[in-house]
């Protein structure tokens, strides 16, 4: 059974850096694709970055582009998300996701796991 345990969420002053990672057990995840995703207050889950296990490319939206970098270990079957200049709207609980597959997308994501919150204070 697939397992991702996210961590590294915390409170920061905008301008400030933050480093998520998202642990994945009960699998060989050479042929996944990881995912991060957030979901603000009174707002919808939204796409923030994706990469494929396997080859190493990547996928941001655009909100996030030269801000956020998405990388793997595959020696620790970890996936970090690194938050630099980070503003007040980055508040939110970021989500690890993965799914099966060969393209990079922002959608049909599978398996969650349970969220950690980042708070950007002005």
């Amino acid at each position: 059974q697939v397992q991702l345990v996210e961590s590294g969420g915390g409170l920061v002053q905008a301008g400030g850096s933050l480093r998520l990672s998202c642990a994945a057990s009960g699998r060989t995840f050479s042929s996944y694709i990881m995912g991060w995703f957030r979901q603000a207050p009174g707002k919808e889950r939204e796409f923030v970055a994706a990469i494929s296990w396997s080859t190493g490319r990547t996928l941001y939206a655009d909100s996030v582009k030269g801000r956020f970098t998405i990388s793997r270990d595959n020696a620790k079957n970890t996936v970090y998300l690194q938050m630099n200049s980070l503003k007040p709207e980055d508040t939110a609980v970021y989500y690890c996701a993965a799914r099966f597959g060969v393209a990079v997308t922002t959608i049909a994501y599978n398996y969650w796991g349970q969220g950690t919150q980042v708070t950007v204070s002005s």
